[in-house]
């Protein structure tokens, strides 16, 4: 198996991404901006040979999934282990404010640790684990090149386990893609 032919997009901003909240579980729609990379992604990759395009259930993926499908002429399969890490109590929250409220726990996050957990959510470690579990599954089942647009913690973690990329919170840009 390898995971050579995989590709993963980043959603389309959404609101909350511009307000700099965290989204996590939260299932905001993709803002006008976010709907045009989710177009220009699509654009991009046309004509590249993506043979399977998959997404996260959460509703700002499958909807970038969906517009970016159209150029690339296929329909999105969902996986939930694509979903962003549940972010727990953070779920709405803006940065600026958890920075100023609990700044060594929002510093730790900033390590990106695999230790790290959200307060009520999941570490990690934890997310690194099941998102590496469903893009080898995918690398193994699906015919490559492979699409899977998902979020930006899932290309993070994505990096770390399968690529052996540093811990840290990068910043993965709306619309961008990466290959492992």
């Amino acid at each position: 198996m390898s995971i050579d032919g995989v590709l993963l997009a980043r959603h389309g901003e959404t609101d909350d991404n511009a307000a700099r909240r965290f989204q996590g579980h939260l299932d905001p729609p993709l803002n006008a901006l976010g709907r045009a990379q989710a177009l220009a992604l699509g654009e991009e990759l046309a004509g590249s040979g993506i043979r399977e395009l998959w997404s996260s259930p959460l509703r700002r993926a499958p909807e970038t999934a969906e517009i970016a499908g159209g150029p690339l002429g296929l329909e999105p399969r969902l996986e939930p282990r694509l979903m962003e890490v549940d972010v727990g109590a953070w779920a709405g929250r803006l940065y600026e404010d958890i920075e100023s409220d609990e700044p060594e726990l929002f510093a730790q996050w900033r390590t990106g640790s695999p230790a790290f957990r959200f307060p009520g959510g999941e570490s990690l470690a934890e997310q690194g684990e099941r998102v590496a579990a469903a893009i080898r599954d995918i690398a193994a089942a699906a015919a490559l090149p492979v699409l899977l647009v998902c979020h930006g913690g899932v290309i993070r973690e994505a990096r770390r386990v399968l690529a052996g990329a540093p811990a840290g919170a990068t910043v993965v840009a709306n619309g961008s893609v990466h290959r492992l």
